[in-house]
């Protein structure tokens, strides 16, 4: 039998971000909206860049990963809801709030994902305390991320990064950027690789922010990197070019970040969908799923319709959490649930503006700021093509080139 209910530890992460949402991020949400490219300075008591770890701490770290180890070995066999799965509950949670003042929480960047997917363990230990963006897009380089052409050439004990990046969520504001580049450009998509580089590094430049449709509260930046040097070993992973996983090992940030981004269009989506059903209310429609579709009216088949698509996204993202805790490969499920998830938070958003007609069209309440929001969570980190092409592959057992 399959238990869809969260176990209590998980239970206790969703109130403590349901309440964040609430009582932090919803209050602020509109004024951020308008000051797009001012720092949301109440997100300062939730901390700020961390401190570099002391050899000291390192070593403790290691001997709890000793220990954690020892306990997975004895756990063996038995089922883990672990760091992906809680990451999914926290991040719908704060959603419901606003997924621009989530993205802009001080220390947690995208980059973040992508170190803890393909660093080494020495690597999580050094960069443990940095507060990363990352940096894929480029102004020729869109969804093709095989594309790629900021540069990385080893010059002695230095790497030496050309280039520029746009798109950066957290630009402005990290402390360190995670780049993706090429080692040899004719070598294709095997020589991608990525580097921790510190934002204020010489030759890391921000060239200017994004004025946007939504996320107004979070900043996305354009970098340029002008023979920007960064130390030999700040190379996430092995350096070697493989010509059968090079790629695939940078590509592994996806399987993390995937399903982030669709547990962002769950929180905004069930916002929107809360919202609604109340207001309806007020005005005497109420939704009564005793019920079938046909016994019905046209808005209470529309709200159980949502609430269908809303569930099955809920699902499909918290298996692909639930797959990557029990290290078993997800990459098809990762870009099944972002593409369910982007698709669906797009649709019930602008529903809910319609069906609340001019009290969802006006800035009386939020829902036109949430369908705004919602728009992106289907395009970045993927599109929802793309995110379509790579099932189909899978499915279908053919590779990139014979599929495109």
């Amino acid at each position: 039998m399959i238990n869809l209910e969260l176990p209590p530890k998980l239970e206790a992460a969703r109130q403590g971000s349901r309440g964040l949402a609430e009582q932090l991020f919803r209050p602020i949400s509109r004024k951020y909206d308008k000051q797009e490219h001012d720092y949301p300075e109440e997100l300062r008591v939730l901390g700020g860049p961390r401190k570099a770890k002391t050899a000291e701490q390192i070593k403790e770290e290691q001997a709890l990963r000793e220990l954690a180890k020892a306990q997975e070995a004895k756990d063996e066999g038995k089922v883990k809801n672990g760091n992906n799965v809680q990451g999914i509950v926290s991040v719908t949670e704060m959603c419901r709030g606003d997924v621009g003042l989530m993205l802009s929480v001080p220390g947690v960047g995208l980059g973040n994902a992508a170190i803890s997917a393909v660093a080494t363990p020495e690597q999580k230990a050094r960069f443990g305390h940095c507060y990363a963006s990352m940096a894929i897009t480029e102004p020729s380089t869109g969804s093709d991320s095989a594309n790629i052409s900021t540069t990385a050439v080893l010059d002695g004990d230095e790497w030496v990064i050309n280039g520029e990046k746009i798109f950066i969520t957290a630009g402005e504001r990290c402390d360190h950027v995670v780049v993706w580049a090429t080692l040899d450009k004719s070598m294709g998509k095997a020589a991608i690789k990525s580097f921790v580089v510190p934002r204020d590094a010489p030759g890391c430049e921000l060239v200017g922010l994004e004025d946007k449709l939504g996320l107004r509260a979070s900043d996305t930046a354009t970098i340029r990197f002008d023979n920007c040097r960064v130390p030999k070993d700040n190379i996430l992973g092995s350096p070697e070019v493989d010509a059968k996983k090079g790629f695939g090992g940078v590509m592994q940030t996806f399987d993390n970040t995937r399903p982030t981004v669709a547990a962002m269009a769950l929180g905004v989506a069930r916002a929107s969908l809360d919202l609604t059903t109340e207001i309806l209310k007020k005005e005497g429609v109420k939704a009564d799923y005793a019920k079938d579709m046909w016994h019905s009216s046209a808005i209470e088949a529309e709200l159980y319709r949502m609430e269908a698509e809303w569930d099955a996204a809920r699902l499909l993202t918290m298996k692909a959490a639930f797959m990557s805790d029990n290290k078993e490969p997800n990459s098809m499920e990762a870009s099944m649930c972002k593409a369910k998830a982007g698709r669906m938070g797009n649709y019930v958003t602008l529903r809910c503006v319609e069906l609340c007609q001019a009290m969802g069209y006006s800035e009386t309440e939020l829902l036109e700021k949430w369908a705004r929001d919602s728009k992106i969570l289907d395009i970045f980190e993927g599109t929802q093509q793309i995110q379509l092409l790579i099932v189909a592959r899978r499915l279908l057992g053919l590779s990139s080139a014979q599929l495109k």
